[in-house]
């Protein structure tokens, strides 16, 4: 059976994202439909998949990251409006028996994501 899984890299200070808030929504209704919040552990990482087993599913979704969140909590000083504030990856599910790994790299000025392993 597939999952799901993130990690995040703070590539501002060159270390995982410790503490970052993430959301995961599903995208089957006319708005998105809350899954599930989660908050980054010592490795950037969340301690479980975002998804798996019967949950794990086709379809599509969102993940949305806090970063302005984040590095303000490290007392990082942002620019009001911030630069980023949230990061919405929207992505598609297409074979539920294969693990999908959605990281993110981020800065409060940039960020970059693909599909790992």
């Amino acid at each position: 059976m597939g999952r799901l899984t993130t990690h995040v890299l703070d590539t501002a200070a060159g270390i995982p994202a410790r503490g970052m808030r993430i959301e995961l929504h599903a995208l089957d209704t006319a708005s998105p439909r809350p899954l599930a919040s989660f908050i980054t552990n010592a490795d950037g990482r969340c301690p479980a998949p975002l998804l798996e087993d019967d949950a794990f599913r086709v379809g599509r979704y969102t993940l949305t990251f806090h970063v302005a969140e984040y590095f303000r909590d490290r007392d990082m000083t942002l620019p009001q409006p911030e630069f980023l504030d949230e990061v919405v990856i929207r992505f598609g599910i297409a074979d539920s028996a294969q693990h999908y790994h959605v990281p993110l790299l981020v800065s409060p000025w940039s960020y970059s994501t693909y599909r790992g392993s």
